[in-house]
């Protein structure tokens, strides 16, 4: 049986190799990954904004910096958290030197704003993008601190994420399949059924269960990532506006149906999403990231662990330095203070 600590450990290293993996195929379509690297199941070095930096293979990028701001906000409050809580976590943790380098432009912009004393709840108002996958593929942390409730972690997904859009777009209605998937698989005996029901259940039942099942049922067959993405360039193939293929429903999608394929192995689906093209390292950051939430880490070479860590000790423009396991047992450590709260509450309540 998988422990709840190595569930959560799962999550988040699934989530950080994932996406550090796929960074450096991120934009290209598979024929071109597959004519230059084969398949790609390593580390590789790259620069992101063609902006000089060759980065350390295995170094992150701006979905997982905006992710350790979010395990930063639960670390210090030891609860669930609201996007006041993250947003001070911005203000007060986000490294000045990041923009451009290690986050998009558009969080200089959003930083900048929040500086400014605008409600937090009003920031996401302003994304021009409101189907981008900015929350859906960086929301895990919030998946974790409710680990085993749906309906609460719905509830914070659609708060938080007001830092990036509004509260009914469709970005924040694909980010409630991450935050639910993950708060499932962490239950006692949970399996990829138990998952994808969850999803059916709580998630929009027009605007992303409809697509999911259409998705989940054509590719149901595939036990290949290379069948798989021939399938799916079919199905997604947008180009010429900006952020192209890092549309929430396409990658949300296609990190469920890699999820239904590995059955729990969190080392296939970082490889199957890292080779998937497109927005590799967002597909591989949610099929991983869901993925270690139910199987754990057994599956994980230690080597990519080793190489990551090293990466991120070598950053200077990061937001966080911790390890995965410090963030991973940090957000498990708040969700016992947590539950210990609220029973002691409960009790208390309940002697009356």
């Amino acid at each position: 049986m998988v422990t709840l600590q190595d569930k959560f450990r799962g999550c988040i290293m699934g989530a950080h190799i994932g996406s550090a993996m796929g960074a450096a195929v991120e934009g290209m379509l598979y024929p071109e990954i597959e004519a230059k690297y084969g398949l790609v199941e390593d580390f590789l070095p790259y620069q992101h904004y063609g902006n000089g930096w060759d980065r350390e293979p295995g170094t992150t990028e701006d979905g997982i910096e905006r992710q350790k701001l979010m395990i930063t906000a639960i670390l210090e409050k030891q609860d669930r958290v609201n996007a006041e809580d993250v947003r001070q976590a911005w203000i007060d943790h986000a490294n000045p030197n990041a923009g451009g380098l290690v986050s998009e432009p558009f969080e200089g912009v959003l930083l900048a704003m929040a500086k400014t004393g605008i409600p937090a709840r009003d920031l996401g108002k302003y994304c021009d993008y409101a189907g981008l996958n900015s929350f859906s593929r960086a929301c895990h942390a919030i998946g974790l601190i409710n680990a085993g409730n749906v309906s609460t972690v719905k509830e914070d997904i659609l708060e938080v994420g007001q830092l990036y859009q509004t509260s009914n777009s469709r970005g924040l209605k694909w980010a409630c399949v991450t935050g639910v998937a993950i708060a499932s698989a962490t239950k006692p005996n949970a399996t990829v059924d138990s998952v994808l029901g969850d999803i059916f259940d709580h998630c929009d039942p027009d605007i992303v269960v409809k697509e999911l099942d259409r998705e989940l049922k054509n590719t149901k067959k595939f036990s290949d990532i290379r069948d798989m993405r021939v399938y799916f360039d079919q199905v997604y193939s947008g180009i010429g506006i900006p952020y192209c293929f890092s549309y929430a429903n396409e990658v949300v999608t296609k990190g469920v149906c890699i999820f239904q394929m590995v059955k729990g192995n969190t080392k296939d689906a970082v490889i199957a999403g890292v080779n998937m093209g497109r927005d590799t390292d967002c597909v591989a950051a949610v099929a991983a990231g869901i993925t270690g939430a139910l199987g754990g880490t057994a599956s994980i070479p230690q080597k990519w662990i080793d190489q990551l860590e090293k990466a991120t000790r070598l950053n200077p423009h990061t937001n966080s330095k911790r390890t995965m396991i410090e963030s991973a047992d940090g957000v498990l450590q708040a969700l016992r203070t947590r539950l210990e709260r609220e029973k002691a509450f409960a009790e208390k309540m309940l002697a009356l």
